[in-house]
């Protein structure tokens, strides 16, 4: 530790001592100067807001990136390692090429093909020639498609959404409630709890009432373009390096958990599946209510790495120019701002993002582990 202390020092300090000779400042006011350069895809940004700004953006495109990221691939991995272990021949070998498809793959590899196997050199039209896919019987689209970007329908404020995200808050809280009192019930009882059905029951109840009760506080806005047919101007646009980071990332992160849910099954003592055939339990519900619940205590620690990888791996999105942390920050240190504090700051962002996750994914872990006394 003391030597790992006196390494730590005498770096910074040899940092400092260069910095100052080479007249670079030593401190981190750059965060509040104007930014400089405009986001890609971001047009509501002005250039002269300061750094800091800029980083929150980047945070929050890398949030975005990492989020849906982590949630396509636990479903896919999910589905895909249950697959593997498939009596069905074709379905056990479309698993297996799948994963040894994209395990052995880097993902810059796969990242690159999304992006210009689909979209750049794809099928789909440009964008001021996007093709708008209309609802039946109405003048709204629905989607729209083009090689750079793609527009969805979203939802959009009216009025009163703070108070309605407030009962919605409170909804949840009641929906937690109720699911310990179903558990206890259960424990107590050994009546089927149901907690799932009644937790989000009552929060889609409540969230209803919310929302009829504020007379809509969102409405739903359609993708259009502008009259120029340069940008979007409603619904939901995603870019098409957003889409092709995310499902490279998703796919690629996909055939590991794959690997960890077939791992895990196969770890699960084979007299629990024969004993639960035994009962007359069907596949499914073997699987629902003994093999998966018992398998999951394994794959939860295996799956935090899986995760923090992906999250980790969204800096790769700077190939495709996807407007991440990482590529804001390299931007902006081309624009003269230090390098060393800004790669700092890049490094705490990732940091942060790991902690969290770890924090949050193993006290789920020990939540599902079993309590011996």
């Amino acid at each position: 530790m003391a030597g790992v202390c006196l390494a730590g020092w005498w770096l910074y300090g040899n940092l400092v001592d260069n910095l100052t000779r080479t007249r670079i400042p030593t401190d981190f006011n750059f965060l509040t100067q104007p930014t400089g350069f405009a986001i890609p895809e971001n047009f509501g940004f002005d250039p002269d807001l300061p750094i800091w700004r800029m980083v929150l953006i980047g945070v929050q495109n890398t949030f975005l990136a990492g989020l849906v990221g982590v949630l396509l691939a636990s479903i896919v991995g999910l589905v895909v390692g249950i697959a593997r272990l498939s009596s069905n021949w074709l379905v056990a070998k479309l698993a297996q090429v799948f994963v040894e498809g994209f395990r052995n793959t880097p993902p810059l590899v796969v990242i690159v093909f999304f992006s210009f196997a689909v979209f750049s050199f794809g099928p789909l039209p440009v964008f001021p020639e996007a093709l708008d896919l209309k609802l039946p019987g109405s003048d709204s689209n629905w989607l729209v498609l083009s090689k750079s970007r793609i527009g969805i329908p979203s939802l959009s404020a009216e009025r009163h959404e703070g108070l309605f995200w407030l009962l919605v808050v409170c909804g949840v809280v009641a929906a937690a409630g109720v699911w310990v009192w179903r558990s206890r019930r259960h424990v107590r009882t050994g009546e089927p709890h149901h907690r799932v059905l009644w937790s989000l029951g009552l929060l889609v109840v409540v969230a209803l009432v919310a929302f009829v009760a504020l007379g809509g506080p969102y409405d739903w806005s359609w993708p259009a373009r502008s009259e120029n047919g340069r940008r979007l101007i409603s619904g939901f646009g995603t870019s098409a390096a957003y889409l092709s980071l995310t499902l490279a990332l998703a796919l690629y992160t996909a055939s590991h958990i794959a690997e960890v849910v077939r791992a895990s099954i196969l770890a699960v003592p084979k007299g629990q599946s024969e004993a639960a055939g035994a009962l007359a339990l069907s596949p499914f519900q073997r699987y629902r209510h003994v093999i998966l619940p018992q398998g999951l205590r394994i794959a939860v620690p295996p799956t935090i790495n899986q995760y923090l990888n992906l999250v980790k791996n969204t800096s790769l999105g700077t190939v495709v120019g996807y407007a991440d942390v990482t590529n804001l920050t390299r931007t902006s240190i081309g624009n003269a701002n230090p390098a060393p504090q800004s790669i700092a700051v890049l490094m705490g962002v990732y940091l942060v993002f790991s902690l969290v996750i770890s924090l949050l994914l193993n006290i789920y872990n020990r939540t599902v582990q079993l309590q011996e006394r």
